[in-house]
């Protein structure tokens, strides 16, 4: 879900142009990023949300280049340089060359007065950048929005509000978990359940400023719902052996109390682990809300978010040693997570070998995982073995790959393993500088997804907003 800005253009004034702010304004009837932002403390996403929700058709940018054509590549708007014919000449060269190098030049020069007394074009890096008067500023049209972290953020928060849903947080002793919750109400993402104590809750909310008031505060030793939850438990591990005392030991764990609240209908999903590992908290789901039908693997998949790029890489999280079956499995259900989440879906099964270029008992296996997900889901672009630049270069892909609908055009990546899954997420999400998004539990009959112990708040939000668009 994502809203269209109504912006079609955003200048940035250069050099001497920057001392004609007033007069840009009244001559384009625009709106100043700088009525909202404040100057010398710029923030993108805050930057989005003026360009978002401002009624104007240009917006006035800050004059740093990169910044501003970040901005209008966001909303789909044109970005121009506005220049002093005379004064800013080699102010504009420079920033033409540096936007230029960035794969973004600007759609053209707008000179203050409307007038420019050279060519007809400024040649720079093997561009040449039209000048153009207030009326191509004024008339320009929408362009493809870029997806960028910030943006995603942005759209991912729209999209959970939508689906209005409830999700518990049991690890309400953390601070980090209680900062992400007060975010999470302030901008009415979803309705939250935090376990805990409501009275250490609700005293260290005030000692860190935070308004909780809107949280459903529950003490999981308390009440009637921990011999109920302890009953159903029982019933549902009878086969296992389990009593009704060994149940209610079980149900004092607030893993396992999110968890069959989840199972009750009491709350949409559940989201833990910042202060315990994946396993505990996706142990109850396996035996409380099991794998829904057709499913018999739980797997997850990182969404990677960079400027004008989305993929999906799982399993980078769960399955250290996946089948064929297994592989097969997991590239179908994150073809589906992935086009949740405005992914369309290209599936690569990654190898060290493209095709039938190498041999061995790993690209067999892909090989065979390859063959069982075209059989399961016929309609899916789905493609493998392949190598990571055969997947993402269109030439290398073609070339090693010639006729493959997906080769050099993936968008979701199937790891062999853990091994290399977990290692390659994290190098494209620290050398790449890429929003990492997950890990997104997929497989379940109801959202359960783990965070990280290290999470920080951005990421608890990031989470608690993909469990709610999950469970709508």
């Amino acid at each position: 879900m994502s809203e269209a800005a109504q912006i079609v253009s955003v200048i940035s004034p250069i050099a001497a142009a920057a001392g004609h702010r007033s007069d840009l304004l009244r001559q384009v009837d625009a709106v100043d990023i700088f009525d909202t932002l404040r100057p010398g403390a710029l923030d993108f996403s805050e930057a989005l949300e003026v360009a978002y929700n401002t009624t104007g058709s240009v917006l006035l940018g800050t004059g740093e280049t990169t910044f501003d054509s970040r901005l209008a590549a966001a909303c789909g708007a044109s970005h121009f340089l506005v220049a002093e014919p005379e004064d800013d000449r080699v102010a504009l060269q420079l920033a033409i060359g540096k936007l230029v190098r960035a794969g973004r030049p600007p759609q053209g020069i707008w000179t203050v007065g409307d007038a420019y007394s050279g060519s007809d074009a400024l040649e720079s890096e093997g561009h040449a950048i039209p000048l153009v008067d207030s009326s191509a500023v004024l008339s320009a049209s929408h362009r493809d929005v870029v997806i960028g972290p910030e943006l995603f953020e942005r759209n991912l928060i729209l999209q959970a509000r939508a689906k209005k849903a409830h999700i518990v947080l049991p690890e309400g002793d953390d601070d980090r978990i209680l900062l992400a919750a007060h975010q999470l109400l302030e901008d009415k993402v979803c309705q939250l359940t935090i376990l805990g104590d409501p009275s250490q809750i609700a005293a260290r909310a005030k000692e860190l400023k935070l308004d909780l008031t809107g949280a459903h505060l529950t003490d999981p030793t308390k009440g009637s719902l921990l011999e109920e939850f302890a009953e159903s438990f029982a019933e549902l591990r009878k086969d296992k052996g389990v009593t009704l005392d060994e149940a209610r030991e079980t149900m004092k764990d607030i893993s396992y109390f999110a968890t069959m609240m989840v199972h009750k209908g009491m709350a949409d999903g559940m989201v833990s682990g910042a202060a315990h590992t994946t396993a505990h908290t996706i142990k109850p789901s396996f035996q409380i809300i099991k794998t829904k039908p057709g499913a018999s693997t739980v797997s997850s998949i990182f969404l990677m978010v960079m400027d004008g790029v989305l993929w999906a890489f799982g399993d980078c999280a769960v399955n250290p040693a996946p089948t064929s079956e297994q592989l097969a499995e997991i590239a179908i259900v994150s073809a589906e997570t992935a086009a949740q989440f405005g992914i369309d879906p290209k599936v690569a099964l990654l190898s060290y070998s493209t095709g039938t270029s190498g041999s061995g008992e790993a690209v067999d296996r892909v090989a065979a995982a390859v063959e069982m997900a075209r059989d399961r889901a016929p309609e899916l672009q789905l493609d493998g073995p392949l190598q990571f630049d055969a997947a993402v270069v269109e030439s290398v892909g073609q070339s090693k790959m010639p006729g493959s609908d997906v080769a050099g055009k993936a968008t979701v990546f199937v790891f062999p393993d853990l091994n290399a899954g977990n290692i390659t997420y994290k190098a494209v999400q620290r050398t790449a500088d890429a929003l990492a998004v997950g890990p997104i539990l997929q497989g379940l009959n109801k959202p359960v997804n783990d965070l990280s112990r290290g999470a920080t708040v951005p990421d608890i939000v990031n989470t608690v907003a993909i469990t709610a668009i999950q469970a709508g």
